[in-house]
């Protein structure tokens, strides 16, 4: 397939494709008539860049993991990639809980709300001080 076909397949543009290239993300394409030609290979690629873009990668890092020389040092690499995506899921579930409750509370000034209150102390571990400020 050709560039734009593929690009229009993931919805890019093709620029992005030429820029991955550029930075070795994804091998050169086969010319043929100076066209790049892409294959089903690349098809795989541009999917797999896409969804680590997706899980928060930078394109440094997808190049580190996709250029790792063996299996030992691309599963440490995703390790640690793996251990920030918990850390950030966990921020995005007490994020996601503080809103749905201020979207059911009651209260005038949610600040003020009890159970919102005890949930950001206990967000930020403020749960064993005494007193309020």
């Amino acid at each position: 397939m050709r560039i734009g076909e593929l690009a229009d397949q993931f919805g890019l543009g093709t620029h992005v494709l030429r820029h991955w290239e550029t930075m070795g993300l994804l091998t050169p394409a086969t010319r043929v008539n100076g066209r790049r030609q892409y294959t089903r290979d690349h098809v795989i690629r541009v999917m797999t860049i896409i969804r680590a873009k997706g899980g928060g990668m930078s394109l440094d890092q997808i190049g580190d993991v996709l250029s790792a020389t063996g299996k030992a040092e691309r599963r440490a690499l995703l390790q640690r990639h793996h251990a920030d995506l918990e850390r950030r899921l966990a921020e995005i579930t007490t994020s996601k809980r503080l809103i749905e409750h201020l979207m059911e509370c009651g209260a005038e000034d949610f600040t003020q709300c009890p159970d919102y209150r005890r949930m950001v102390e206990t967000a930020v571990g403020l749960s064993d001080c005494v007193g309020n400020s």
